[in-house]
């Protein structure tokens, strides 16, 4: 009880007063992707709408992507914008509530979502202040979605904004021109270099995650697959008659038209018209161009001539047709339009669209080595409807084809997170960014730069991160005498190591900050200089800190994830300096799993499941070890395809300068794109790399055994037998143990490599070579380096 003075008013009791202030409610927010939506939808972005509430733009984005919970005044000022964001939106559909009775919940297995009718538009409740009628979320009782706002007292989005929505394609960004032009000259994109400022007071924490995934099946899915219904491509050869042109689908099935003309420019109109093509893989990205794959019968019957040296032939130093020769000419006389690596092995061929209708076509021509080299090993012999089958099986699964494999890699990233998208303003249509993507072309910090980049000039030589996979292997000396007495090496290796990697791996999606002393963030992505030589590990292991495999000599370039295993096994870390990305989420997640379900579906193709490891190990060896001599030839090429793609993929980003009229210290081409980005580069073969550690630590562990040699993701160890479930722990009940080397077909896990004789191996090793480089019958590297 509170005490009472004579002659004084009553104290306020604390306890009274709390309670006469009324119940304080934070404010509530729509979810992550409502925000999203809304910011987007009124034309707003994320930097204007940081600055309007008073918050860096790192900050509104932990806001809008959910990872950080806005408190206090930023919370209301927030949700009031969201709410007059919501109720401007809501006028301009210019319709009325619809009076409706009250219904029974909306969820459970009895009740489904209405679907979305963009012709209908729906006007939320409203308040008696005017402001929008919000509670807690709760599906939407048209698309599923939670939504905070009510609409007849019911869960409900704005009127054709439901997702998914029925929805058409939406229109053209502005007046720039659906078709592709010569690409841009270097130094025209828009790019931004490092910036250095000292750190904060304290660290800062980014956004790991970006909001959810779109849902699968949607209605724009579904509508641009209708589109295309003769498939992707078309291989063209002579028919059986030998005076016309035949098209080869995919499918087997012909063409329910044949290409009629007989010059490169009637195929091309044939094109246009044949229903093919590839539906997008993003909403706001861009439907896949028809593809012709012309054989040699079918290239010479086009008037393209051999590689040569003749003036007219194809020039090989160039890759590319003459300007003057006739068939260039000719396509040029009928308004065809070539891109600046003109008519070559790969060529795109397009003109200017009219009525906003892109008219574009993509040529392979294998007699100019379009399908020779760049990861494509095309079966010998192969005929034209195996070679339509095997492109469109990749296609199906992965891309269309646009170049090699790598360069499908790099395309595939894009396609799956398209860099803009369409936004309708009250003033009309204009280019906004697509969240999580890259849509900027950024330097990246001087220390990640190979040594043909301008910022690498006068860099020490120690000044560079080194992130790379391992080529290491032990001393003869450290091969114990039980070792050697073993009759067999045994090598295993990593699935599609990098791919693995990529999975939910976090990136930076903005440019580096410099900072002096920074206090170590292992959600933060960047570089950071820090000295890992003080810590103890097993010799037997490769070191987890240098690409050697040998102990670091003293402070050196890490990538996050390098840093963040020293922090797991121990270390105290201290960084010197770092080169960090405030905006960061998992831009390579669509790509990790597009890819791992195109390896999957392919190796289920050929009869190796992935329950098959588990179900029984020897038969999935057996069918593994098949696989060159009764696979199917069309679908191993896939497969190495795929393999290739996603290997070739992560090095495009950081590709050096290519051809003869490079200058050093001059910029090349491919820095002017956003997805050169070799701070990714260096993430995904830290990460893999530290996985393999990880994996062999418990390997040990669990066996007491201890690799000879490691080639990236290619482990070679002794053995008391010639296979490898010799060498790979199991529980008592037969079981694989958690965490170590795990045999099966899934990425990440691993396959017998090869096996020979343990004294060829202790002889490679006298000899300075590398063990895991050889572990192949006949010599040959791992396939997956």
């Amino acid at each position: 009880m509170t005490a009472t003075t004579p002659g004084l008013p009553d104290p306020v009791d604390p306890v009274d007063a709390l309670l006469n202030a009324g119940p304080r409610r934070a404010a509530p927010l729509p979810e992550p992707a409502e925000r999203v939506w809304l910011r987007t939808a009124y034309g707003l972005t994320k930097a204007e709408t940081a600055k309007a509430l008073a918050v860096s733009a790192g900050t509104f984005a932990a806001w809008e992507s959910g990872q950080r919970d806005p408190q206090g005044e930023g919370r209301a000022a927030y949700a009031k914008l969201l709410e007059g964001i919501a109720d401007r939106l809501a006028r301009a559909a210019g319709s009325t509530p619809q009076p409706v009775a009250p219904q029974a919940p909306t969820t459970g297995p009895d009740r489904q979502p209405e679907p979305a009718d963009a012709s209908h538009p729906v006007a939320l409740d409203h308040s008696s202040s005017g402001a929008p009628v919000m509670a807690e979320p709760a599906p939407c009782v048209r698309c599923g979605q939670p939504s905070v706002y009510r609409a007849g007292g019911r869960p409900m989005h704005l009127g054709g904004f439901c997702r998914p929505a029925a929805a058409p394609a939406v229109p053209a960004p502005g007046p720039a021109a659906p078709g592709p032009g010569p690409a841009p000259a270097a130094g025209t994109a828009v790019r931004r270099p490092p910036v250095r400022r000292t750190p904060p007071p304290r660290a800062r924490k980014a956004p790991s995650k970006q909001p959810a995934a779109q849902a699968p099946a949607a209605d724009w899915e579904q509508a641009a697959a209708a589109r295309f219904p003769a498939g992707p491509l078309a291989v063209l050869d002579i028919a059986v008659d030998g005076r016309t042109l035949a098209a080869h689908l995919p499918d087997g099935t012909p063409a329910a038209q044949e290409p009629t003309g007989r010059t490169l420019t009637d195929v091309l109109e044939w094109a246009l018209t044949a229903g093919l093509g590839s539906p997008r893989l993003h909403r706001h990205g861009k439907d896949g161009d028809p593809l012709l794959v012309l054989t040699d019968a079918a290239a010479t019957e086009l008037g393209l001539p051999p590689a040569g040296r003749e003036r007219n032939d194809f020039d090989q130093r160039a890759n590319r047709l003459p300007d003057n020769h006739r068939v260039v000419k000719a396509l040029a006389k009928a308004g065809w339009l070539l891109t600046q690596r003109g008519l070559g092995p790969w060529a795109r061929v397009y003109r200017t669209p009219e009525g906003g209708r892109r008219e574009c076509v993509q040529l392979c021509v294998p007699m100019w080595g379009a399908l020779a080299s760049g990861g494509w090993q095309i079966p010998d012999g192969l005929d034209a409807s195996g070679l339509a089958r095997l492109l469109g099986g990749y296609a199906e699964r992965v891309l269309t084809p646009r170049g090699s494999t790598a360069v499908c890699g790099l395309e595939l990233m894009t396609a799956l997170r398209p860099p803009t998208r369409a936004v309708r303003t009250d003033s009309g249509w204009t280019s906004g960014t697509v969240e999580g993507s890259l849509h900027t072309a950024v330097d990246a910090a001087p220390p990640e730069v190979p040594d043909e980049h301008p910022l690498a000039e006068g860099r020490a030589a120690g000044d560079v991160l080194d992130e790379e996979a391992w080529d290491w292997f032990r001393a003869p000396d450290e091969v114990g005498d039980a070792e050697r007495a073993l009759p067999y090496a045994v090598g295993v290796d990593v699935n599609t190591a990098f791919l693995a990697a990529a999975g939910r791996l976090s990136v930076g999606l903005s440019e580096p900050v410099h900072e002096l002393h920074p206090a170590f963030e292992r959600k933060l992505p960047g570089s950071w200089l820090v000295d890992l030589s003080g810590i103890e590990l097993d010799p037997r292991l490769p070191n987890p800190f240098t690409p050697t495999g040998e102990r670091p000599a003293g402070p050196a370039w890490y990538a996050t994830p390098t840093v963040a295993y020293a922090v797991e096994l121990g270390a105290a870390v201290r960084p010197l300096e770092a080169w960090l990305r405030h905006e960061a989420g998992p831009y390579l997640d669509p790509w990790h799993k597009r890819l791992r379900e195109a390896y999957v579906t392919t190796m289920a193709g050929l009869g190796v499941p992935l329950t098959l490891a588990d179900e029984d190990p020897q038969a999935f060896l057996d069918a593994m070890a098949a696989l060159k001599t009764q696979g199917d030839p069309v679908e191993l090429a896939v497969l190495t395809a795929v393999k290739q793609t996603a290997k070739g993929g992560i090095g495009k980003l950081r590709e050096r300068p290519r051809g003869h009229g490079y200058r050093p210290g001059q910029r090349w081409a491919a820095l002017e794109r956003p997805t050169w980005r070799p701070d990714i580069r260096a993430a995904v073969i830290a990460t893999a790399r530290v996985n393999f550690h990880r994996k062999l630590a418990r390997t040990a562990a669990a066996t007491g055994r201890y690799p000879l040699g490691v080639l990236s993701d290619c482990a070679v160890y002794a053995a008391p037998g010639p296979s490898a479930l010799d060498i790979l722990p199991i529980t008592p009940d037969g079981r694989p143990v958690a965490g170590a080397l795990r045999l099966g077909a899934s990425p990440g896990h691993v396959k017998s490599e090869g096996t020979r004789p343990m004294p060829d191996v202790l002889e490679m090793l006298a000899e300075g070579v590398n063990p895991a480089r050889h572990i192949k019958t006949g010599g040959a590297a791992s396939a997956d380096e």
